[in-house]
Order: C-alpha cells, then structure tokens, then sequence
C-alpha cells in the first residue's frame, strides 16, 4: 500500500493533463485489482454514447481505446442502475448487454467519475475475461481515483471555459460591436504587421482612408437606426472590395479604413496602385442603399489613399499620411455635403 500511495503521490503532483493523470493510475489499478483491463470512459448523455478515452490491457481481454458504443447497452450503465460496484458473473447479472458479450466480460468492476459540481462526466472500470475475486481494498481504491480524475476533469473544464472567456474578451476588445469589423485598436496592430512584413520583403503598403461624406444627414433625416444600417451595408460593400491581404477596420463614426500589401518599392508603381485603391474603394461607396423602407441615393463617400514605405513610416504615421489626403479629396468635392 505505502508503494501504491508512493506512485500515487508522484503521478497527482506531476500531472497536467487527464491522460498524465489517468495513464499511471490505470496501471494502478491493474495491480490492485489483479483484472486484465482498466479504462476509463467518457458518457456523452446527449449522444447517448460511452466513449473509451484510456484503456491499459495486459492479457486476452482487450479494450481498445476510442471505442464508442450506445449508453443503455453498457455495463456502467446497469451498475449505475443498480448501484452494483462488482460483479464476477457478467453473464449472469447482464447478460443482455451485446457489448459485454462481444468484448468477452466475465469479472467488472466500476465507479462514477464525478465533476466536483456532480455532474457524471464517465466511469472508472476493470474487467477481466475470466472469473476473478475483488481484492477487499480494491474499491476504496477505485472510489479514490475516480475522486482524483473527478477533480482532473473539473479543472480542466474551468480553463476551457476561461479560456474561452478570455478569446471572447480579447475578440470584443478588438471588434466593432456594430459592423463586427477591426476597431481602431484592432487596425492599428495589424497595419503594424503589414509594415513590419513589406520592411522584410522590400515592399510598400496601401492605405486608404474612407469618410463617409453626408452621414450626419442621413442620420437627421432618417434616424440613428437608419444610420447605423447604413454604416453596417456601407461596411459589407468594402468587405466585398477587399483582395487577399487587405484589411478593413472601422475607425469609429463614419470612418473606416483599408489596407493592403503594395508594390515593390523599387518598381516604381507604387502611385498607381494608391490611386487603383482608393478608386476601387470610392466606387463602393457609391450607389443605391436600400435600408428596410428607407432608400438613399448615396453619391460616395471622400477617399485619401497612399502608398507608404514601410522602412520609415510608423502605423500613425501611415495613418495620418490617408487621413490628409482623404481632407483633399474632400476639398476637392466642394460640391458635395461634408460629415
């Protein structure tokens, strides 16, 4: 016992996962109980399926890990049922079970693996083919493990929802609640990746601010839902214009922004491709919007696009070199309505 205790002690305290618990107390259990096969199992009550997550079998009687079979046909089950720990006659007790009988069980015993809240997450079993008394020890020490792996499991199922918590976190924090779109934290960090990428491969980066020209009309005349409908299309008809590798963000208000990969710095063709961009841009803004009854005749949005040098342009930087050519864009189309 002071040995079992002993790789007891060592496999708890050195564990991080279900597998490093559960793999050393299997053999555990194998010692203790003298049976041919211990495993461990996972119930999917939904699916109404027992799962073989870890299997340790030493002689004729084999387990195989990974095998599912339907719940109400198991032996677990009936000793749940009944709550019957051991039996050496499976024939006998539950002969009806085709899983027990295709698997060849003669001697079972199991516990309940419980989460710490009492959820029933699976069973601790062993098994043998032939018939074979239970050591008088055997199933405290069954009940101990499943307390353990029980523990294990609830553990591991609190970081996956933290875990989980936290990307969703992250993903708020980084997201545009109304257009699902990168906000400003959001775009800045990936223009920053952009710049960092041309510096490596010798080219340039595409920036083109958007400011949507009249939208504090539109909000006046139709309402903020209109409004706010109106910036969610205006948001998917950019999305529509994007190429591989491009990145569109909303700014906040009526302001979004797009960039993309550039041309090699030393082609020279960088000018062409900012004003490609910002054309192809600008024509998205442009056209029909149909919002529920509401129908607006939008004449496009101001658009200042740039192609920027990565190797001494900084994400702000970049940023305000769009931000002021959108400003002449817009002066240049003094006869439009302003934002």
């Amino acid at each position: 016992m002071d040995t079992l205790l002993t790789q007891l002690s060592s496999s708890v305290s050195s564990a991080r996962t279900l597998e490093d618990l559960t793999r050393p107390m299997l053999e555990m259990l194998e010692a203790v109980t003298g049976l041919e096969s211990t495993y461990l199992t996972r119930i999917d009550l939904e699916q109404g399926l027992q799962h073989i997550l870890y299997a340790r079998n030493v002689r004729r009687l084999q387990i195989p890990e990974g095998l599912a079979v339907p719940w109400g046909d198991t032996l677990c089950k009936r000793a749940l049922d009944e709550g019957r720990v051991y039996t050496d006659n499976v024939a006998e007790c539950w002969g009806d079970s085709d899983a027990a009988r295709e698997l060849g069980i003669q001697t079972y015993v199991s516990t309940p693996v419980r989460t710490d809240s009492g959820g029933l997450y699976g069973t601790l079993c062993a098994a043998s083919a032939e018939r074979q008394p239970l050591p008088a020890n055997a199933t405290n020490v069954l009940g101990l493990f499943a307390r353990l792996i029980g523990h294990q499991v609830e553990r591991e199922q609190l970081f996956q929802r933290l875990s989980a918590a936290n990307a969703e976190l992250a993903t708020h924090a980084a997201t545009d609640a109304l257009t699902g779109l990168p906000n400003r934290r959001a775009f800045l960090e990936g223009l920053r990746r952009m710049l960092a990428q041309g510096q490596r491969d010798g080219t340039g980066v595409l920036v083109a601010f958007v400011d949507l020209d009249g939208f504090k009309k539109i909000n006046d005349l139709h309402g903020h839902e209109t409004g706010d409908d109106f910036l969610v299309e205006i948001a998917r008809r950019l999305h529509d214009t994007l190429r591989a590798g491009d990145l569109l963000a909303r700014l906040g208000g009526d302001e979004f922004v797009v960039v993309g990969p550039g041309p090699a710095l030393a082609g020279g063709e960088s000018p062409a491709a900012a004003d490609a961009l910002g054309q192809r841009v600008a024509a998205a803004t442009v056209g029909d919007f149909h919002l529920g009854t509401v129908r607006i005749g939008y004449e496009g949005a101001s658009v200042g696009a740039v192609s920027v040098d990565p190797r001494f342009t900084t994400a702000e930087e970049a940023l305000r070199l769009a931000d002021a050519a959108m400003y002449l864009d817009k002066r240049g189309r003094s006869g439009r309505p302003h934002g």
